[in-house]
């Protein structure tokens, strides 16, 4: 069942099992405030087990593009698309998030990215292959990011 994403009242509501539960749900609520500022759209999430293809498919571009597989159990997704901008979204247990942005016009921008929970280790299967800048958020504390290109058609 969807959940709307809250970002004047932060609640952990879906990242309970999360051991950086409070710091995750800021990291949500931060980027749910960023798309409701930007686009006026309201930010809504899927526990992951009911949001399977959402998950599969970037876990399929990270295997695809980098050969990459996340360690920690997905918590919940969202999917959605603005201003012709197709938006992924993966919360971890561990405090990872992991967006998805694919401009649905060939030849615009497409990535992927990462952002830490404020108190999570950077974790082992990005430690050596990405580094990841700090930002500061009112909601989150700080952020750590990093980011890389996607190359092939998803």
């Amino acid at each position: 069942m969807s959940q709307v994403v809250d970002f004047v009242n932060v609640s952990t509501a879906g990242l309970e099992s999360s051991p950086v539960a409070d710091a995750l749900a800021g990291l949500r609520a931060n980027e749910a405030r960023y798309f409701k500022n930007k686009y006026d759209h309201v930010f809504t999430v899927d526990p992951a087990d009911e949001a399977t293809e959402i998950v599969d498919r970037v876990h399929r571009i990270l295997k695809d593009e980098r050969d990459l597989v996340i360690a920690s159990r997905p918590l919940e997704a969202t999917e959605f698309e603005v201003d012709g901008i197709r938006w992924s979204y993966v919360f971890y247990e561990s405090g990872l998030s992991i967006n998805v942005l694919y401009s649905i016009e060939d030849g615009k921008k497409r990535a992927v990215g990462f952002k830490l929970s404020d108190g999570m280790d950077v974790p082992e299967e990005l430690a050596d292959r990405f580094k990841f800048a700090r930002q500061k958020s009112k909601l989150a504390g700080t952020i750590r990011g990093s980011f890389f290109v996607i190359k092939g058609e998803y």
